[in-house]
């Protein structure tokens, strides 16, 4: 298992890990529309030379915003390797803080991020009714049958 800069992976590879995970390369959140085939990140590879975990972040303003992380392999410590990679890096930019969206029924992302230091910092109530303007694709209903609705913004404070 290795972990690279994705900008050493084929694009194509990359391109079709979104489309098996996420449906398309494009991820619409509150903060913008995102193509993540072409943002910066890390990937885990595996001995077959198969991403396993992915993450990918913009740096903006002293801040680093995480606009997607995928694991395929839950439990195994992929997301929390991914996220530290980008702490670290944030750290070294000099960012102020780490950012990320997730939507209202990913009960498991916010407990993930709540344990490694993240907080509730903002909720934009029916965001994903206009992000669906965008990617009509996105489901109406989501984990545990929890209608997706909302979207919730975590910080994680860096430096003060």
């Amino acid at each position: 298992m290795n972990l690279e800069a994705i900008g050493e992976l084929l694009g194509n590879k990359i391109i079709d890990f979104f489309k098996l995970h996420w449906g398309s390369p494009e991820m619409v959140v509150s903060s913008g529309i995102y193509d993540c085939s072409s943002l910066d990140g890390f990937a885990v590879i595996d001995k077959e030379d198969k991403i396993i975990g992915l993450i990918t972040y913009i740096i903006r303003n002293n801040e680093c915003e995480i606009i997607s992380v995928d694991s395929t392999e839950e439990g195994r410590g992929l997301g929390s390797l991914l996220l530290q990679e980008v702490e670290n890096l944030a750290i070294k930019k000099n960012c102020n803080l780490v950012k990320l969206i997730t939507t209202n029924d990913n009960l498991l992302a916010l407990k993930f991020y709540q344990e490694r230091g993240f907080i509730l910092s903002q909720i934009f109530i029916d965001a994903v009714k206009k992000a669906r303007k965008f990617k009509p694709e996105i489901p109406l209903i989501g984990n545990d049958g929890i209608p997706i609705r909302d979207e919730i913004e975590l910080t994680k404070i860096m430096r003060v």
